[in-house]
This record gives C-alpha cells, sequence and structure tokens, in this order.
C-alpha cells in the first residue's frame, strides 16, 4: 500500500485557534485567518499527495467538525460555522487521544495499522510547506525511522515514520523545546533521524515577517489565500519588511 499524509487541523472557530495572534487580530479575523491557511494547505496536500502516491487524510479536532458525506459520497456544505466543509479527495478521521502528544501518536499507529507507510504528519500554520519538503521527507525514511521538518521556534511542521514509535510524543508541547524532547525519545527508542532544513508556522503577528520574507523570495505558491486574506484586512504586521505583493 502507499503512504498516508496526514494533515492535523482544528475548526476554525473564533477564541479556539491562533489565540497567540490576538491582538493585533481579533479572535475572528484569527478564526478567518486560520481558514484560510486551512483551506490553502488541504489544497497543497490534495497535490502533494497525488505526486506522491500518498493517501491524503485530514484529522480534526474535535471530529465532529467535519461534516458527513452527503448521500452521493461528496462532502455537503456545511450548515453552521462550527462545521468544516473539506475538499474532496480527503478521508477525514477523527483526532483521539487527551492532549496533543497522544492524538499524534493515535494518528500515526492507525495508519500504520493499516498497511500505510511510510506515513507524514504536517500541522495545519505552516502555509508555505510544499512538495519539496514533502518529497525529501519520503527520501529520508526510506533509510531512517523518523524524519523532521523543524521549526524556528523549537519545534516542527512535519514529522515522519516508517514504523511504530509509542512514547514518541508523551512529553509537553508547544514548547520551545518540543524538538528536543521528541529527538530525546527517538534516542532512548533506537530510532535513526533525519532533519530536514527547517522551515516555519505561523503562531504570533511576529512571525508574519517570516511569511513577508518568503513571499519576497517567491516561496509562497501554496498559500494565495493566506496571503489575499492579510492583504484585504491589512493585517500585515507593521514594520515588517517588503510587503510588496508579487
Amino acid at each position: 500500500m502507499s503512504g498516508a499524509l496526514v494533515v492535523f487541523a482544528k475548526q476554525p472557530l473564533p477564541g479556539q485557534v491562533k489565540t497567540r495572534l490576538c491582538p493585533p487580530f481579533t479572535p475572528e479575523q484569527a478564526a478567518d485567518f486560520y481558514a484560510c491557511m486551512l483551506d490553502d494547505v488541504l489544497e497543497s496536500t490534495l497535490r502533494a499527495s497525488a505526486a506522491l502516491g500518498l493517501v491524503a487524510v485530514l484529522a480534526l479536532q474535535p471530529p465532529e467538525a467535519a461534516p458527513p458525506a452527503s448521500g452521493d459520497g461528496l462532502p455537503r456544505r456545511p450548515s453552521r460555522r462550527s462545521e468544516f466543509a473539506a475538499p474532496a479527495g480527503l478521508r477525514r478521521e477523527p483526532q483521539q487521544g487527551a492532549d496533543l502528544g497522544a492524538r499524534m501518536e493515535h494518528a500515526f499507529a492507525r495508519e500504520l495499522a493499516a498497511g500505510y507507510g511510510p506515513v507524514l504528519l504536517r500541522g495545519s500554520d505552516s502555509p508555505t510547506l510544499g512538495l519539496d519538503t514533502l518529497s525529501a521527507a519520503l527520501a529520508a525514511l526510506a533509510h531512517s525511522d523518523l524524519a523532521i521538518c523543524p521549526d524556528r521556534d523549537g519545534g516542527y511542521n512535519l514529522v515522519g515514520l516508517r514504523r511504530p514509535a509509542p512514547g514518541l510524543f508523551f512529553h509537553p508541547m508547544s514548547t520551545a523545546s518540543v524538538l528536543a524532547d521528541t529527538l530525546a525519545h527517538a534516542e532512548t527508542a533506537g530510532l535513526t533521524h533525519v532533519l530536514l532544513p527547517a522551515g516555519f508556522d505561523i503562531d504570533t503577528s511576529a512571525d508574519l515577517a517570516l511569511l513577508a520574507e518568503a513571499r519576497h523570495a517567491g516561496a509562497t505558491g501554496e498559500c494565495p489565500r493566506t496571503l489575499a486574506f492579510l492583504d484585504r484586512h491589512g493585517l500585515w504586521k507593521l514594520g515588517t519588511p517588503r510587503l510588496t505583493t508579487r
């Protein structure tokens, strides 16, 4: 069987997503901004999955946020803001576990047990992560157990495994030591690993400077909705250099 590419996401509700962007964003703006990023990420994931021969999976938290398929097998339109209309082509699965680390381990275990491998898991707030990075992760997993694309804040935006790794994520998440903690557990478990060139996610308004730099370098082809939202609402961080539209 082919491998799997899993997107970990939340329903885009005010006060529930991207709260560290507030201020300068309002909770409503933060939710709408995250929804644009998620739309970009899911579209990019479908393209990359097709190119790399992977199954595309959306793991949404909470699971009921994704509306069930309609009678013709297609995703139905959401009937309320609490639902998310996932595009066709994504297999939807619930996130299960008491915390983020447990939910990540469950997602890997589920896909590997079903015969998919290797398995890549990516976040939904790294809008520039694209085919090149995903392809590099798969290449690394041809000879290593673990592949990670670090963020610049001590975490990571992509992690891949070719075999189960119980306990790999059993440590505090969303801290500056997430990468170091994961690698320490990998060493204890005897997992070989490869670190890919660092990327970035967007957690605070200061992170928008990284997105602006990527835009200036022509590296934002994966996130047109994200850029358009920031342009339309004038939400780029004041003083961020090189914000001209390309």
